[in-house]
């Protein structure tokens, strides 16, 4: 069996499980925020009166903080009473950051267990080597009573890097040109298991935003074996007791694709869908209004260092708004420490409290009729992040930074 297999067949008390197998799994660790648990609290409220597990129960304050609206501030104070009834304590509503950020950092993730959040982007967090996935405010509202839900075991890919990231080319842009490759429907419910030297030497917030897109392409999860930087980090976090899972040299893969990414060069993915994906030599000259720098994919300290390396000494363009947004309270306190938000004050950033606003068209960034952001975040569908007849291209932190300077899509010197 591969990585998902093996995590999913301990989770159901099974032997082993193979693709389309409908199983009953376990869960460990479940999570929703300030916009999803109001609609599982209706459905919980209708069929318990007590939790599985308050300790296994995380809710994040992200999606619209500080509250934007009166149904933001209805809905939080809602939350808030729920968590209190229910005694569930790791609830995180005073701008500790975005939920996929703060659980690893929290160090609530471990390898091999199964997590589910209601939340599409909680695939993040199969960068540990954890089954993890999205779902329904519905069906977060039964594993919220049972601790357990139901999965059909989804196919594998087997995504095969190897090569040395060069230059301005992050992870951003290795997963970028995979979503091209394979489509925005082309994994529908499959699992993509990445490996390879590239991804066996890649850090932590490289890996973490590799999975967290993972989605885009429709996959039911995304997935890596820990390496050493994973352990390492979890080390830091006095995280202890749980098992690395690794796949069977002769596992099952439906699908098996090879990226080599010596050369690989900056991609930006062009409106309207994620899969739109052109090396940012072929986009360079279009026009912004807006540049956006963090969200859960890339808004880590080292996202923000790099996107400073290119500001620094640099003014902002002058019809250009640059938005910054650190995924967690910790990375703005370290981003402050090494002067980092200075650096992009003095560039003419707005610097914003941590949190999700900007990425949904929320707040704090929403975008009007005909204007055009250039984000490092994961999705760029019509309307995302404002009016319809707004476009939205995703990029890099250092693109991010080099256009806002430009006023135009570029990419930075190197």
């Amino acid at each position: 069996m591969n990585i998902t297999e093996k995590i999913l067949a301990r989770a159901s008390g099974s032997k082993e499980v193979c693709p389309e197998e409908i199983i009953e799994a376990r869960v460990d660790l479940a999570m929703s925020h300030d916009g999803t648990t109001p609609p599982t609290i209706r459905t919980f409220n209708k069929i318990a009166d007590k939790v599985w597990d308050p300790d296994k129960i995380v809710i994040v304050f992200d999606h619209n903080i500080p509250a934007n609206n009166i149904g933001s501030a209805e809905f939080q104070k809602i939350t808030r009473n729920f968590a209190k009834t229910q005694g569930i304590k790791k609830i995180f509503a005073h701008g500790e950051g975005i939920c996929h950020q703060v659980l690893p950092e929290q160090g609530l993730i471990k390898p091999g267990e199964v997590v589910v959040g209601a939340d599409s982007h909680t695939c993040t967090y199969g960068a540990f080597g954890a089954f993890a996935t999205g779902m329904g405010a519905t069906d977060l509202a039964m594993i919220y009573a049972t601790g357990k839900t139901w999965f059909m075991v989804p196919g594998s890919f087997k995504i095969d890097v190897t090569g040395a990231l060069h230059g301005y080319t992050t992870p951003k842009d290795l997963i970028l040109k995979i979503i091209g490759e394979i489509g925005s429907f082309g994994a529908t419910y499959h699992a993509l298991e990445f490996t390879g030297s590239t991804v066996e030497n890649m850090d932590v917030p490289g890996r973490l935003t590799m999975c967290n897109m993972s989605v885009e392409s429709g996959a039911k999860n995304g997935i890596m074996e820990p390496n050493k930087a994973v352990l390492e980090y979890l080390k830091a976090r006095n995280v202890s007791k749980f098992d690395v899972v690794r796949s069977d040299k002769d596992a099952f893969y439906e699908k098996e694709y090879d990226f080599e990414v010596g050369d690989l060069e900056p991609q930006v993915a062009c409106p309207d869908n994620v899969d739109n994906i052109f090396p940012i030599s072929q986009v360079e000259g279009s026009e912004i209004n807006q540049a956006f720098l963090g969200s859960c994919t890339n808004g880590r300290l080292e996202d923000l260092r790099l996107a400073a390396e290119v500001l620094k000494g640099s003014k902002v363009h002058e019809d250009v708004r640059l938005i910054i947004a650190p995924a967690s309270k910790n990375i703005y306190l370290d981003a402050l420490k090494e002067g980092i938000i200075e650096t992009f004050l003095e560039a003419g950033a707005i610097v914003c409290n941590p949190g999700c606003g900007p990425c949904l068209g929320a707040h704090m960034g929403v975008l009007g009729p005909d204007e055009v952001c250039i984000s490092s975040t994961n999705r760029n569908f019509i309307g995302r992040m404002g009016d319809p007849k707004s476009k939205v291209y995703l990029a890099n932190p250092a693109v991010v930074a080099s256009s806002a300077i430009a006023g135009e899509i570029k990419g930075p010197e190197v």
